[in-house]
Order: C-alpha cells, then sequence, then structure tokens
C-alpha cells in the first residue's frame, strides 16, 4: 500500500509536470505540431536514462524511492519513458526479437486502440 500512495503521488507531480509543458509549448509554438508531446517525451525517456543509471552506479535507494521517482514521478510526467525504458531493457538482454515486436506491437497497437475507440464512441453517442 505504502507504494501505492508514493506512485500516486509522484504520479501527481509529474501529471501536473505534463500539463504545464503542454501548455507552455503551445502558447510558445501553437497547435501546429504536439510540441508538448514531444518535448515531454523526449525529456521524460532522458530523465528516465539519467535516473536508472544514476541508481543502478551510484545511489543505493530503497524500492519505495525508486517507485516514487520512476514510476510515479516520469511515469505521470510521461509514460513513454517507461515504454523506452521496458525496450532497452529488453535490448540489453540481448532480446532484439522480442524488443522489435515490443515496439511495433506497442505503437501500431496503441494506435489502432485509440481509432477503435474513437470508433466506439461515435457509434455509441451519434
Amino acid at each position: 500500500m505504502k507504494s501505492l500512495l508514493l506512485a500516486a503521488a509522484g504520479g501527481a507531480i509529474g501529471a501536473a509536470g505534463r500539463y504545464v509543458v503542454g501548455v507552455s509549448a503551445f502558447r510558445l509554438f501553437g497547435p501546429a505540431f504536439p510540441w508538448g508531446t514531444f518535448i515531454v517525451n523526449v525529456t521524460g525517456c532522458f530523465a528516465m536514462g539519467i535516473l536508472i543509471e544514476s541508481l543502478a552506479l551510484k545511489y543505493s535507494v530503497s524500492n519505495e524511492v525508486r517507485t516514487f521517482l520512476a514510476t510515479g514521478i516520469l511515469g505521470g510526467f510521461t509514460t513513454f519513458s517507461a515504454f523506452a525504458l521496458d525496450f532497452a531493457v529488453l535490448l540489453e538482454r540481448k532480446s532484439a526479437g522480442i524488443s522489435i515486436i515490443y515496439l511495433t506491437s506497442s505503437v501500431c497497437l496503441s494506435v489502432l486502440a485509440l481509432f477503435a475507440g474513437l470508433v466506439v464512441a461515435r457509434a455509441m453517442f451519434q
């Protein structure tokens, strides 16, 4: 239960950060390109790389701290960072085939699922 609360608290911080970046990017760059999402995904993945490697090489922290920082804050900021970490772990485990399947199926199926959700909602409410 403690880890769940830490993940939730970190998630609130990360989601607030994502919101601020999204609104700021929209105001600065306009609506022509999804700059907010792009910035969040790239910076979140960079931060996840620094965090995970720093915790592995330099700092010995509890699972609760890892949960708060990685799952909570960075997961709330961008779930793309968790996706990128999972992909990197698969590659580093020498599971190239599985990592490519994970990458392509995650992206393709997620986009297809979004469109399926649009179709279902339109059928229900039109």
